[in-house]
């Protein structure tokens, strides 16, 4: 009579779930929508591209800044922008391709600035090679800065939140993160890592009774940064590139609505289901006539953060 019973809930609570998605989906964001005012959120590659507007993104709200970038004159330029909206903000220089100087910058910070409520971790990097052209070091340096950093930013600042039952992590992840692409072999295995590495952190929060600390994942297709400079989209009109300015609002939107996972633009949430129902065979030819084998082929990129 137990299974029957909690298989009952279980249904309930599904029915609920799916409710409030749906709800959430419809209803504007300032409906819904939790403060961020006075909250410390901390954003890693904040000297540009789509860190740059996120920051300014969560200024207007309120919020306290905390700018980490290895490009100090980069990320001096986010800080400006964010104190001429009005926040405060403090900037801190670390490559968070290094385990010792995120833990040491991470301890500069708690001195310094306090703890951390929102954290969210941006920094990224991509060679836009095929796999027999990229020097092993530089494969390295991906997972460093795209897989890597991600574990040694929550283990600074994730106990803290879980302590309290207070605070939210943010991935930015990619869509590159659930398929294979040409000439990006080393990002998306960082993106891969990096989404199942959020995964798991959420259910290991929850599982230590941490029901107020959220986590959102974000999965963006093309960013039109510079670090996707040259890439090539087939079908605009069908599947267009994201503007920076639009994701950084929305990265926002899905912190204040407790968004679970964001995936930009909606329509992509249909290729990743059909990936898992169709033939390998069929999912080739529509890769190839949207041009994924040849997307890569004028990158031309920046090799620096986002």
């Amino acid at each position: 009579m137990n299974a029957i019973a909690d298989f009952i809930i279980l249904n309930l609570q599904i029915l609920w779930e799916i409710l409030r998605s749906t709800l959430r989906f419809f209803l504007p964001a300032s409906w819904i929508a939790k403060s961020v005012a006075g909250e410390r959120v901390l954003i890693t590659g904040a000297g540009g591209g789509l860190g740059f507007h996120i920051a300014t993104q969560f200024a207007r709200k309120g919020a306290e800044l905390v700018l980490w970038d290895i490009n100090d004159v980069a990320n001096r330029k986010t800080a400006d922008a964010v104190k001429e909206i009005g926040a405060k903000v403090s900037t801190f220089k670390c490559d968070v391709s290094k385990r010792e100087d995120v833990y040491r910058v991470a301890r500069k910070v708690k001195e310094e600035v306090g703890e951390i409520d929102i954290l969210v971790n941006n920094a990224g990097i991509v060679s836009g090679k095929r796999l027999m052209d990229i020097p092993d070091e530089s494969i390295i340096k991906t997972i460093e800065i795209n897989s890597l950093a991600h574990v040694w930013m929550i283990k600074a600042f994730l106990p803290h939140m879980i302590s309290t039952n207070h605070g939210h992590v943010v991935t930015i992840a990619s869509i590159a993160g659930n398929f294979g692409l040409v000439r990006l072999s080393d990002y998306c295995m960082s993106k891969f890592a990096a989404q199942g590495f959020h995964e798991s952190v959420c259910l290991e929060a929850l599982a230590e009774g941490a029901t107020d600390v959220k986590f959102t994942l974000v999965n963006p297709y093309h960013i039109t940064t510079e670090m996707f400079k040259g890439v090539k989209i087939k079908y605009p009109f069908i599947l267009p590139s994201l503007s920076p300015t639009s994701v950084g609002k929305r990265v926002v939107d899905a912190v204040v609505t407790n968004q679970e996972v964001l995936v930009l633009p909606w329509i992509m949430h249909v290729f990743v289901y059909l990936k898992t129902i169709l033939p390998v065979e069929v999912l080739l030819k529509v890769a190839n006539f949207f041009g994924v084998l040849q997307s890569m082929d004028e990158f031309v990129g920046h090799g620096k953060k986002n």
